[in-house]
């Protein structure tokens, strides 16, 4: 099932985020109890479940010219357990590649969910927001 929606978060003083019942069902597997971190782009970090973070690897498969990349990608990931509460705790290095602060948006976007500090998240949207239309098309017209 796709990832989606919005969720504005508070991470707590042990830099914990709770994840929403919604989106640890989404992530397809009731059982999943832990997630992979990873940095993403734009100063965003990546969560994929167990099952996403293999597909995830699958895609490169074979392709030493991402070689740079993934040896960045995966040496920065990290396994993270969920709680009793349905909360994370995104690791220290992690946190602060994101510039996570306080509040924090966790979203949903379709095989994976991204988290992003609040301010960097509102600074991106309203800069990309406009250009919806375009990249749309541009979506919808790529092979």
């Amino acid at each position: 099932m796709p990832l989606t929606g919005t969720y504005l978060r508070t991470l707590d003083d042990k830099r914990r985020l709770a994840v929403p019942k919604r989106l640890r069902d989404d992530f397809g597997d009731p059982s999943v109890d832990y997630l992979y971190i990873a940095p993403g782009t734009d100063r965003s970090l990546v969560a994929y479940s167990p099952t996403g973070f293999a597909e995830f690897g699958t895609r490169f498969a074979g392709k030493t010219s991402h070689q740079n990349y993934l040896r960045l990608f995966y040496s920065s990931a990290e396994r993270v357990d969920f709680d009793g509460q349905g909360r994370i705790r995104i690791p220290d290095r992690l946190a602060e590649y994101a510039a996570l602060d306080r509040d924090a948006y966790l979203l949903g976007v379709q095989d994976h969910a991204e988290i992003w500090d609040k301010a960097t998240w509102d600074a991106f949207s309203s800069r990309l927001n406009p250009e919806f239309d375009r990249l749309a098309n541009e979506a919808f017209m790529a092979p």
